[in-house]
């Protein structure tokens, strides 16, 4: 099944959808977006293979959907860290923030330093409404992800690069390809440009919903939060 792509702006409009006639809350498609992340962790980076797993959260909804990640990864034996250095002041992200300060998840300050003892990585920074430059103090984030050899898995998008034409041209972020991509409800137009494993994860699009906005809702498995889309099976609409 070949998967169509949303652009950002489909994207959020199918949010916004969600919210509405939809009647999901942000809480509830936040969490159940990063569930779905972490349920792609575990299964192509189990805590057998590593369990110390760094989680990049940016200040936005990406940033949530990390935090939230992060919260099942502890809660599935796994020793994650999280950056987080631009903390919203928004009640749910201090919510979040506040559940794994309560699991003694750790907060590190200096991501290129915490890379050197992490397994693995999420890049929870910027998700399909990142636009323009990567601002402080993320472009050192970034740097650090193109020239990592640890498996990486991103939120949505990989941070820095365009949603619709994927990364730069040159400079920062033009090297940059994770292992691993999770498309959030459905893929967007960068994963053209992608070279990973590819998964769809974000299990609450109902049937029409998906219609509307003209895409299928992938074959979940069982009790599985994500379905793995093979790189060439999305198509342009």
């Amino acid at each position: 099944m070949a998967l169509k792509t949303l652009s950002a702006k489909a994207a959020a409009a199918l949010d916004q959808e969600l919210m509405s006639t939809g009647a999901f809350s942000i809480d509830q498609l936040m969490e159940l977006a990063g569930l779905s992340v972490s349920q792609v962790v575990y299964h192509v980076h189990p805590p057998s293979k590593g369990n110390r797993v760094l989680v990049a959260c940016g200040p936005g909804n990406n940033g949530g959907d990390g935090l939230v990640a992060a919260r099942h990864l502890r809660h599935y034996g796994y020793q994650p860290s999280v950056y987080y250095p631009k903390r919203s002041k928004n009640d749910l992200y201090q919510r979040l923030a506040k559940q794994l300060e309560d699991l003694e998840v750790a907060f590190v300050d200096d991501f290129t330093t915490a890379m050197k003892s992490a397994d693995h990585v999420v890049d929870a920074v910027f998700g399909f409404s990142f636009s323009g430059e990567v601002r402080e103090p993320f472009p050192a984030v970034i740097k650090a992800l193109e020239e990592t050899k640890l498996p990486v898995t991103s939120v949505d998008a990989p941070s820095s690069w365009d949603i619709e034409n994927g990364p730069p041209p040159s400079g920062l972020g033009s090297k940059f390809n994770p292992a691993y991509l999770v498309s959030l409800t459905a893929p967007k137009p960068l994963v053209q440009h992608f070279k990973g494993r590819h998964f769809v994860g974000g299990r609450f699009v109902s049937p029409g919903i998906a219609r509307s906005y003209g895409f299928e809702v992938p074959n979940y498995q069982g009790v599985d939060q994500f379905a793995e889309v093979a790189v060439g099976g999305v198509r342009k609409l």
